[in-house]
């Protein structure tokens, strides 16, 4: 099973919006592993956004990401990351599919609700930025024999 990091950005929390992100999570059958609400710091910002660095939204993502509480999950399933980001939609809400989270409920691409791992090496190193290992819980849900065929 993959593991890969979704984080509910500050206009999702502040929008009220957390439960209906986790619920689509849920009802799609991937599990929730770890999950943690928390305001981040400048640098936890900047490390994870390192690949933007250099480019001219940086400093403008950086103020957003800190302006508000996020809620950070580590969600697992078969080909999650891949899964996930059908989920979530196009990073602009406005080429994002109806159905998906950015294209029912973002209307702009600085403020489009959620943040999906985009590889499984970004989604290791997003984990590691904002969980411990102790934090993820390995566990077994009831239905799983029901969601996945035997492989």
């Amino acid at each position: 099973m993959e593991k890969t990091f979704v984080m509910v950005k500050p206009d999702g929390v502040q929008r009220g919006l957390v439960g209906e992100v986790v619920s689509r999570l849920e009802r799609k059958g991937l599990k929730i592993v770890a999950m943690k609400m928390l305001w981040i710091k400048r640098e936890l910002a900047e490390n994870h956004y390192a690949e933007h660095k250099d480019k001219p939204f940086f400093s403008s993502l950086v103020e957003y990401i800190t302006s508000g509480p996020v809620v950070a999950m580590v969600v697992e399933g078969r080909n999650a990351v891949k899964v996930v980001r059908s989920l979530v939609g196009a990073t602009n809400p406005v080429e994002a599919a109806v159905g998906t989270i950015r294209g029912d409920f973002g209307l702009d691409v600085g403020r489009n609700i959620v943040h999906a791992s985009d590889s499984l090496q970004s989604a290791e190193r997003e984990i590691s930025l904002f969980f411990d290992e102790k934090e993820i819980i390995d566990y077994e849900r009831i239905d799983e024999s029901w969601i996945y065929e035997e492989r």
